[in-house]
């Protein structure tokens, strides 16, 4: 029946317009929700093969070993140098200062990395591999069964010809 339908050859029975609408709004949403997904993945973790350890440590049920974000580094730098220099001079009083800053916006980085993991990320990808599963496989059925009973139709209009041209037919 599927490849009738695609040579042209056979009648297909529409879906309701109400409801192709929904499943290209479906689509639609599937869309826009993966793309949205891996960009902000990308704003969160710029580096890609970083990226590529996390998905792997997701996928194997392990926890995601803590990184220092950059902002803690430079913090940490700022911190020995200015311990190399010492604490008393002014680069090294400066250095601490800005260090510590460094040391809270990194903090404050990786608190917005892990809230921003938790409560955005985590419904996109809830969406992804539950909800979008759920219709692809419904969509499937229900494909299935129209090309079925396209294909009852089919033998049905057949089987009346068949019978309008034996009773024709004497």
């Amino acid at each position: 029946q599927f490849t009738e339908e695609k040579l042209g050859q056979a009648e297909k029975t529409e879906l309701d317009a109400h409801f192709e609408n929904l499943l290209a709004r479906a689509d639609c949403t599937k869309n826009w929700t993966e793309k949205i997904l891996r960009q902000t993945e990308v704003l969160l973790q710029p580096n890609p093969s970083a990226r590529v350890e996390e998905f792997l440590y997701e996928k194997l049920d392990r926890k995601v070993p803590s990184r220092v974000t950059n902002g803690e580094l430079l913090a940490q730098y700022m911190a020995e140098a200015a311990n190399d220099f010492g604490p008393g001079t002014p680069y090294g009083k400066t250095l601490i200062k800005v260090g510590e800053a460094q040391r809270r916006l990194g903090a404050a980085e990786r608190d917005f990395i892990h809230s921003a993991s938790i409560t955005f990320l985590t419904p996109l990808r809830n969406f992804l591999e539950g909800d979008w599963r759920t219709i692809s496989k419904e969509r499937r059925i229900l494909q299935n069964r129209r090309l079925d009973l396209d294909a009852c139709k089919a033998r049905l209009k057949k089987a009346k010809a068949a019978e309008a041209k034996a009773t024709v037919t004497p």
